[in-house]
């Protein structure tokens, strides 16, 4: 069972000819509206990839709520943890170019409100894959890692967007995910390098970077290891990241080992780069397990 304490937006997204300089608008032809936030989405990804998935959040008090929750319930993602608060439903623009690149502006809202208490502590227990990352309230996501860490649960966090989390914090979980951008913040609150291997010889957990186009590097204690893509045409990236590390905790709870899991995590990434959209285009399991088998 896969427990996601995170984030839930409304996506606002724009597809444009090219991505908006300093001071500068681009027009567009057509906006839409998307369920998304990192955590939504990788429940979503993790749930679609065959998981049983509980997840812990907060949504607003307004029109967005039900929207931003609709594939959740789609995918089956168990909402009873999720608290309705007194405050806007949490809420991204997301800028999309012709050759997929995006940039994303997000309003925090009621993921701010998002307490960990809302998960208890039956669910921390062996057997459990907590899966977090850095859209909520930092003192509360480091709070749950040190009580998942005390109960015994599997923790996989993708610390992104990147956030001063507390090394000591850090150091306990099971699996860090970080992208480059993320990996070189982590590095300089620690006072190391932002490479793989340098973040596990600081932290001594297994640590995965993702390297967008080039695959990923993944520093355990039985090394160093390099991923390449699945190659595809990219549409949009967006939620590929969310993507890879929902599968990858969906293939960890269901007992593959790590370079499997990151395997199977990188093909339904490059399959979610080839749609457009947030959470639709995450892939289901059938999708992942042919084209593991192409």
């Amino acid at each position: 069972m896969i427990v996601c304490f995170g984030s839930i937006n409304l996506d606002l997204i724009f597809p444009l000819p090219v991505l908006p300089q300093r001071g500068q608008t681009v027009l567009g032809r057509a906006m839409h509206a998307e369920p998304g936030g990192k955590g939504a989405n990788q429940a979503v990804a993790a749930a679609r990839d065959g998981a049983r998935v509980l997840f812990a959040g907060a949504v607003g008090a307004d029109g967005f709520a039900d929207q931003a929750l609709a594939t959740l319930r789609t995918a089956g993602v168990d909402l009873a943890r999720v608290a309705a608060v007194a405050t806007s439903t949490g809420c991204a623009a997301i800028c999309v170019d012709a050759e997929g690149h995006n940039q994303i502006a997000v309003a925090s809202g009621a993921n701010l409100m998002a307490r960990a208490a809302q998960v208890e502590a039956a669910l921390l227990a062996s057997g459990t894959t907590l899966l977090l990352q850095g859209e909520c309230d930092l003192d509360e996501t480091a709070a749950l890692i040190g009580r998942a860490r005390a109960g015994g649960a599997r923790i996989v966090l993708n610390l992104a967007p990147a956030a001063p989390l507390p090394a000591s914090a850090l150091r306990q979980v099971d699996v860090l995910v970080v992208n480059e951008d993320e990996a070189a913040a982590v590095g300089a609150q620690i006072g190391t390098r932002g490479d793989a291997a340098s973040l596990h010889a600081a932290l001594g957990v297994p640590v995965i970077v993702t390297l967008g186009e080039r695959g990923l590097q993944a520093a355990t204690a039985a090394g160093l290891t390099e991923m390449p893509v699945h190659k595809v045409e990219v549409v949009d990236t967006t939620a590929a990241g969310d993507c890879f590390t929902g599968v990858l905790a969906a293939a960890l709870d269901r007992g593959l080992a790590l370079a499997g899991a990151m395997r199977r995590a990188t093909v339904a990434a490059a399959l979610c780069c080839s749609r457009a959209g947030s959470q639709g285009s995450l892939p289901l399991a059938a999708e992942t397990d042919a084209a593991l088998r192409g």
